[in-house]
């Protein structure tokens, strides 16, 4: 097996900790570890370091060097820039033709997620590289644990035999009475944005239906066979459309199936996800430093200073060395607002 970790995203939603020049995958957020080396991490007792991939902008190659050093240098598949998740999918395979066959099982997963049950990772994967040799394209479902606003959804159809289901459509993130009804159904899972497949359904279903992108792969394999995997496709990337995995390929093809997954799975995308994840004192306070909490409940503190919380629920304060983010806990997701602001301020060193 083959496996693909997506690594150059911004990770906005986790602003102020998160900056272009250190995007949450590289932050220590849920161990001593960065996110990306947690991710290698439990790859490692079933894919050896040789077969795992990273690909990532061209901005964070650095980073990647810097936190994962045993990784083979050919194994890191540059972006020139980010394209959204369909472009960079499309582009490693592309890579990857030149190493393993068209039979070959891929698995794809982000740089940044949060997987506790290691076991029970480790034993969906085996399935999904069973089911992926029938040919079809593999998606991982989250049971859902609470009617969560966040996360888009699966709804999935009869349970098969492999214990898979075949996914009847993708749902968008619900508001919160929509969210209820879909855990009242049974059938519903959040989308893990987790995958697996052989390299000819994926490559075939690139050609079916995004044909554009196709087209382009190929002359970057054209170019790459004749200059060599390290010549500039910077003018043909940027024509790549630029959608999601789910929207330009995994809505559309006939054969796709779900494994409902119970991991203790979290995509930490909000500090609010983040202090899901966390051990908290009997009034469900966090604090990541020396924090008083007076009648205080449900609070999320990040900071190096000493702070006292007295009559205050549900906020979420972090504090790095040049600014201090303080919002409602359960709006700590409106973040991205803040970086969207900073960019048309040109406050480049705050972003």
């Amino acid at each position: 097996m083959i496996a693909l970790i997506m690594a150059g995203g911004s990770g906005t939603r986790f602003w102020p900790a998160s900056r272009a020049s250190k995007p949450k995958q590289f932050l220590e957020i849920a161990a001593n570890k960065s996110m990306i080396q947690l991710t290698v991490e439990r790859l490692l007792p079933i894919v050896p370091l040789t077969d795992i991939y990273i690909v990532t902008a061209a901005s964070q190659l650095p980073l990647i060097r810097e936190h994962l050093p045993k990784l083979p240098k050919e194994n890191i598949i540059i972006e020139p820039f980010g394209m959204n998740t369909a472009a960079c999918i499309a582009l490693s395979c592309t890579y990857l033709k030149g190493y393993y066959e068209d039979t070959d099982t891929m698995l794809v997963l982000p740089a940044d997620h949060l997987i506790q049950d290691l076991p029970a990772f480790h034993a969906s994967i085996a399935l999904a590289e069973a089911k992926a040799k029938e040919g079809g394209l593999i998606t991982f479902g989250i049971v859902p644990e609470y009617p969560a606003t966040g996360y888009g959804y699966i709804e999935a159809g009869a349970r098969e035999a492999d214990g898979s289901h075949r996914v009847l459509r993708f749902k968008e993130k619900p508001d919160y009475a929509t969210a209820q009804s879909f855990l009242a159904q049974g059938n519903f899972f959040w989308n893990s944005g987790m995958f697996a497949w052989q390299l000819s359904a994926i490559n075939e279903a690139f050609k079916r239906y995004l044909p554009e992108m196709d087209a382009l792969c190929q002359q970057i394999s054209r170019r790459w066979e004749k200059e060599g995997n390290s010549a500039p496709i910077d003018d043909l990337y940027q024509q790549m459309p630029r959608l999601p995995i789910d929207i330009g390929i995994m809505e559309k093809v006939d054969k796709l199936n779900v494994f409902p997954v119970d991991l203790g799975w979290s995509d930490v995308g909000s500090w609010k996800a983040l202090y899901d994840t966390k051990s908290k004192d009997a009034q469900g306070n966090y604090s990541a430093g020396e924090t008083l909490f007076i009648d205080a409940q449900k609070n999320y503190i990040e900071s190096k200073k000493y702070v006292a919380l007295i009559g205050i629920d549900n906020l979420c304060v972090v504090e790095t060395a040049d600014a201090i983010l303080i919002c409602p806990l359960d709006k700590s997701e409106e973040v991205k607002k803040v970086v969207d602001t900073l960019k048309t301020q040109k406050r480049d060193e705050l972003l």
